[in-house]
């Protein structure tokens, strides 16, 4: 078997390891990133692939030493910090012609879930949030001769669709439930990619650097129930925001018969994202300012940029086995507030190929969640978050496994 066939296996395997880092680590140390961006199946050499993939994580985050607003104490001080969620992606990729390769994808990059529930004494600032998205793109290559290798450049666009809620307590009510008001918002937007690699398939060796834009949300939109203490379902609005701007270097090379070495390093602005207004509709959107007499409530991120850095080996068995693993590290995005530590995370897996076509994917993943505390945090405008809970975490685990499978023509 030569080199270039074994970057055909283990390309694709590295891939379903590197999305299970990314699900990982950046859901819980990374901002709002669930999936993120991922364009490798565009390298594929043959004229035509397809893959679907799926993966869950199950993190154990949990809380302690909890107090609500002013020393609020008169619930639970512990509670579970997050929820498993699955990751999907699907996507197509086509050489249109010689040297210009095409692929559409959709995937879910960016998604919270978190339901400590109303019983513990952070339940004023978190009763449930639940962030959700979808993004539909297409992105291309043009490809061309440069010394021994193929020197590619890459642009695309893409659409994305968010939405999700947050529930917390209004009131307490010592003798049965207590009130909970929500607030339901959605918003879309439009970015694009633009990148540049190298490729020398003789010895598998790619290095691949592309820059995802930001997208502006400016159409952010949707309700405040205040039902449970006698209120309305207000319409809202959400002053204009950004999901982030990312930069990622990916590197592979063989480096010995049947062997390949992988890495990457990527960047990730989530410092974008610190309190989210959200204000009653009829206001100017110039007044929706998070501390405001015109916001009737926010959505408190207080997020630092993320990094992400993870490498590993691959090595094919035989014609049909081959097999990966890394180890990644995540810098939390959180500073002060909330519970996005460091994070990281070994992982695994093979891929078996029972014909030339046909690529069959299996992960596993486990990772520790790093400690920290949650509290105030001063940010833009005087404004500080975290009045409202004040919490502990310790070392916690997370696993994951994935599947996947891949059909090339």
């Amino acid at each position: 078997m030569t080199i270039l066939r074994l970057k055909a296996l283990l390309g694709a395997g590295c891939f379903s390891l590197a999305l299970i880092g990314t699900a990982m680590n950046s859901a819980h140390a990374g901002g709002l990133e669930r999936g993120g961006y991922d364009i490798d199946l565009l390298f594929d050499p043959t004229p035509f692939a397809t893959e679907a993939e799926a993966t869950y994580v199950m993190p154990d985050r949990k809380y302690k030493n909890a107090t609500g607003p002013a020393g609020f104490n008169f619930l639970n001080s512990t509670a579970d910090g997050a929820e498993g969620y699955w990751v999907p992606r699907i996507g197509a990729k086509v050489q249109v012609v010689q040297g210009v390769d095409c692929m559409v994808d959709y995937s879910q990059p960016w998604g919270a879930h978190t339901a400590p529930g109303a019983s513990w004494n952070g339940a004023f600032s978190n009763v449930e949030t639940d962030i959700k998205s979808n993004n539909y793109a297409g992105t291309c290559s043009y490809k061309f001769d440069v010394g021994k290798g193929q020197l590619r450049f890459i642009g695309g666009l893409f659409y994305q669709e968010i939405s999700g809620f947050k529930e917390s307590l209004v009131g307490f009510n010592p003798f049965g439930p207590s009130p909970i008001g929500r607030v339901d918002l959605e918003a879309n937007g439009w970015g694009w990619r633009a990148g540049v690699a190298y490729e020398i398939p003789d010895i598998a060796l790619r290095a691949s650097l592309v820059y995802n834009s930001k997208v502006k949300l400016d159409n952010i939109s949707g309700t405040l129930d205040l039902t449970s203490i006698g209120g309305q379902i207000i319409p809202i609005f959400g002053a204009t925001e950004y999901m982030p701007d990312s930069v990622e270097l990916k590197l592979q090379s063989g480096i010995a018969p049947g062997w390949l070495a992988f890495g990457s390093i990527k960047w990730v602005n989530w410092s974008l994202l610190q309190s989210v207004p959200i204000c009653p509709v009829g206001f100017p959107a110039s007044s929706c300012v998070t501390g405001s007499p015109v916001a009737v409530t926010s959505l408190d991120l207080m997020y630092r940029d993320g990094w992400t850095v993870s490498g590993g080996v691959g090595h094919k068995f035989n014609d049909q086995w081959s097999a990966a693993g890394q180890l990644s590290w995540d810098r939390g995005t959180s500073h002060g507030y909330g519970a996005q530590s460091d994070t990281w995370t070994l992982g695994g897996g093979v891929a078996y190929t029972p014909r030339p076509n046909i690529e069959v994917r299996l992960a596993g993943a486990i990772g520790v969640l790093t400690s920290g505390h949650s509290g105030e945090l001063a940010g833009e405008n005087g404004y500080v978050a975290g009045e409202d809970a004040s919490y502990d975490f310790g070392n916690d685990l997370v696993t994951a496994f994935s599947g996947g499978i891949k059909i090339k023509f």
